[in-house]
């Protein structure tokens, strides 16, 4: 087992209680006599030393009306209040207790559930604490702390979750195969959190995920990505898509993702596997980015190779077409996984589409030419675009990569120059299509959109400058080949 990336101090919960937050509540669980504590997430960051912007604390009572009255004490508010789930929440402003501008805290009471075998809503019931602890995902996630008198400030763990965060572990209170059939979605928690902590799943935690990845087909698209998210937010996401691959459950949600997976050979030639590819260029990009939408890019970039797989004679394998059938893939994924179908997906519908031109500047000589069209394509997306396109460069032949690297700073400087020299990025005509209707008299038709195509070809070409008197005059000359006259008095711009 690989050590955890932290160190586990469980110092670190002592002066938690002197917090004023702390203080409220524990003297608020006096008044009411009600048993509180402090559960969740909060104290396993704490522990170490990992920092949180929220904190759950449960109560074996009513946990709304509590929250009413340690809102008041701290003259925080407004409390939120959930009655279908039985919580209350308010956020407290400048709190101190994590080092956080504002702390969202919530409360609930303490509550036993059960589960029907079609649904991840459980039935639920009052309970104590160790009830609540056991309804818990894993045990690393059910420590709590004490806040009741003789008892202030102890740490309350009944499944070892102390031990579980010290050797790094990913484990269930209760039998993993019942956890992860109760509520399908704390499978996908499971990878998460050994991704974003660093931790390894418990062998027999991680077969009952196997054992129970069909029960995903229960959760909602929109649960199974926000994880899926939070993954792709990790600083290695390969790690988790790989925990998800071999659990079986990337296969239920992910098909087109499972079948980049693969390497093949024909006649002694064989091509890349593009699903540990694409997982390099992933972990690639989040080294440059914290973009998720980029991120989502590099996650799709090579998407439709599977279905463009072909073997040439003479040639070997080829994907010809790749770029522009994966483009034309991403608004049914992003559909199927309800990802926002807005700007976000075009975004990374433009990255996938795009991905393969700076990539090609590399092998040959670029041209100005070259470097012109990809800034009109790529518009303010050209930076994002080249962080994709760098991060796609995972030869392991290390005289070719230095020179596709070479040859990609080398795009840079080009991109940069012809960018200063000629204002091609997010392009707009120097001549419009209401110019060309005036300066020749003609009413809306296929015409102008070819005179307006000529102009930018030559723009992009080189053969003019940007410049509006240039493309007046290139307007005037392919005007006069198609037999267009100019209005007296249009011969020059305005």
């Amino acid at each position: 087992m690989a050590a955890p990336r932290y160190t586990v101090d469980p110092d670190r919960l002592d002066g938690v209680v002197a917090d004023p937050l702390f203080r409220a509540v524990a003297a608020e669980a006096a008044v009411q006599g009600l048993p509180a504590y402090a559960i969740g997430g909060f104290v396993r960051d704490r522990l170490i030393g990992r920092p949180c912007k929220d904190i759950d604390f449960v109560v074996e009572g009513d946990g709304m009306a509590f929250a009413a009255g340690v809102a008041t004490r701290l003259n925080a508010g407004p409390v939120h209040v959930f009655k279908n789930f039985g919580t209350a929440m308010f956020t407290l402003r400048g709190a101190a207790t994590t080092g956080a501008d504002d702390l969202q805290v919530e409360f609930v009471g303490a509550r036993r559930e059960s589960y029907s075998r079609h649904s991840r809503k459980p039935e639920v019931v009052p309970g104590s604490i160790r009830d609540d602890q056991e309804r818990r995902d894993f045990t690393i996630n059910a420590l709590a702390i004490s806040l009741n008198a003789g008892s202030v400030g102890a740490l309350v763990d009944p499944f070892g979750g102390l031990l579980h965060l010290d050797q790094g572990l990913i484990r269930t209170p209760l039998d993993p195969d019942i956890t992860f059939s109760d509520d399908p979605l704390r499978m996908l928690r499971a990878v998460r959190f050994a991704n974003q902590l660093g931790f390894t799943i418990d062998p027999e935690t991680f077969a009952a995920i196997g054992r129970n990845a069909e029960r995903l087909e229960i959760i909602s698209a929109e649960r199974i990505h926000g994880e899926l998210n939070k993954i792709i937010a990790c600083d290695r996401p390969s790690i988790g898509f790989n925990l998800m691959h071999d659990s079986g459950l990337l296969q239920r949600f992910f098909p087109e993702f499972v079948a980049l997976r693969g390497a093949e050979e024909k006649h002694g030639i064989g091509h890349k596997d593009n699903f540990h590819h694409t997982l390099q260029v992933l972990d690639n990009v989040c080294a440059a980015s914290v973009d998720l939408w980029l991120r989502w890019g590099a996650v799709l970039h090579d998407i439709a190779k599977p279905l463009t797989k072909r073997f040439v004679p003479g040639q070997g394998w080829t994907f010809h077409g790749h770029e522009d059938k994966g483009a034309r893939m991403v608004p049914g994924i992003f559909r199927r996984l309800k990802l926002p179908l807005d700007e976000k997906m075009r975004f990374v519908q433009k990255l996938v589409a795009l991905h393969l031109r700076p990539i090609a500047l590399t092998k040959e000589e670029v041209t100005d030419s070259a470097v012109r069209r990809l800034l009109f394509d790529a518009g303010d997306d050209i930076d994002a675009l080249m962080i994709l396109c760098r991060a796609d460069i995972t030869s392991k032949n290390e005289r070719k990569k230095d020179r596709y690297l070479r040859n990609y700073e080398l795009v840079m400087r080009k991109l940069r120059d012809v960018e200063e020299m000629d204002r091609v990025r997010n392009f707009q005509p120097p001549v419009t299509g209401e110019d060309i209707m005036r300066a020749f008299g003609i009413a809306p038709s296929k015409v102008i959109g070819d005179i307006k195509t000529v102009i930018k070809d030559a723009i992009l070409d080189g053969r003019i400058a940007n410049d509006r008197a240039q493309a007046w005059q290139l307007m005037l000359d392919e005007g006069a080949r198609l037999g267009l006259a100019p209005v007296a008095g249009m011969e020059r711009p305005d």
